[in-house]
Parts: structure tokens; C-alpha cells; sequence
């Protein structure tokens, strides 16, 4: 089963192309709201289905009369939660350019030297970085 809503979980934000509007979450949270709302019914339906390949969530809308709506309130909410979490790590950089030319003067970037450098100095980067390093899940 934990492979099905893991599965599901990535069918899920490679399906997506939202923005960043919804509150982040990673993909273990999200894993953990479909398998807290899903699970039973992937099991019941689903669990011959491949992982990945979009078959579990076609076979939940198949199904959907005997699916609890909570389960699609679930996937959706890990869609664009997950979303916005890839939108956000994309954006961080561009946000905190500024922050990483002064507090981070001749770090090379590769292996997250800068990531790492931006996260030491969460507490003094710009309000714009810092809003970034959190929605992308790298700091709290």
C-alpha cells in the first residue's frame, strides 16, 4: 500500500501546473493526507493498479460513487500543495539574489554551498528570501 500512495502522491504533482498561491507541503505530508483519506479505498479498488502511470487515479474516478469525497479533497489539496512547494524552490533563488551577493560573498555554488549559506543566515536575508526558504521547505 505505501508504495500505491507514494505513487499516487508523485501521479499527483506530475499531473499538476499550478502556482505557488497554496500553502506548500512536501511529498511526505501529502503521502500521508492520501493515505489517510485514500488508502482504504486504493486498496479496495486500486491495488492491482501500476503506481505512476495515472491507472490509481483513474481507477478512484472509476470508482468515485464508492469513493468517500474526502479522498478527492485529499488528492487535490496534495496536488496543489506539492505544487506550490516546486514553485516556490524554483523561485527562491531569483527572490534571494540580493541576500546571497551580500551574506554569502564567495561561496561557490554546486552541492547547496549557497543553499546552505542562505540557510545559516536565515535570520538576517530579506523578508522575501526568508518567506522563500520556508515555502520551499528547506527552513522553518
Amino acid at each position: 500500500m505505501k508504495r500505491h500512495i507514494f505513487g499516487l502522491a508523485m501521479l499527483t504533482l506530475a499531473a499538476s501546473a499550478g502556482g505557488a498561491s497554496a500553502q506548500t507541503m512536501s511529498f511526505a505530508d501529502a503521502g500521508a493526507l492520501i493515505a489517510a483519506q485514500c488508502g482504504a479505498s486504493i486498496e479496495r479498488f486500486c491495488a492491482r493498479e501500476d503506481v505512476g502511470t495515472g491507472k490509481v487515479a483513474s481507477c478512484l474516478q472509476q470508482n468515485q460513487k464508492d469513493v468517500p469525497q474526502q479522498c478527492f479533497a485529499a488528492l487535490q489539496q496534495a496536488e496543489a500543495g506539492t505544487t506550490a512547494r516546486l514553485a516556490a524552490q524554483q523561485a527562491t533563488f531569483g527572490l534571494c539574489q540580493d541576500d546571497a551577493r551580500q551574506f554569502c560573498k564567495g561561496v561557490k555554488p554546486g552541492d547547496a554551498n549557497l543553499l546552505d549559506c542562505l540557510l545559516a543566515s536565515y535570520k538576517v536575508v530579506k523578508g522575501a528570501c526568508r518567506q522563500g526558504l520556508t515555502n520551499a521547505g528547506w527552513a522553518n
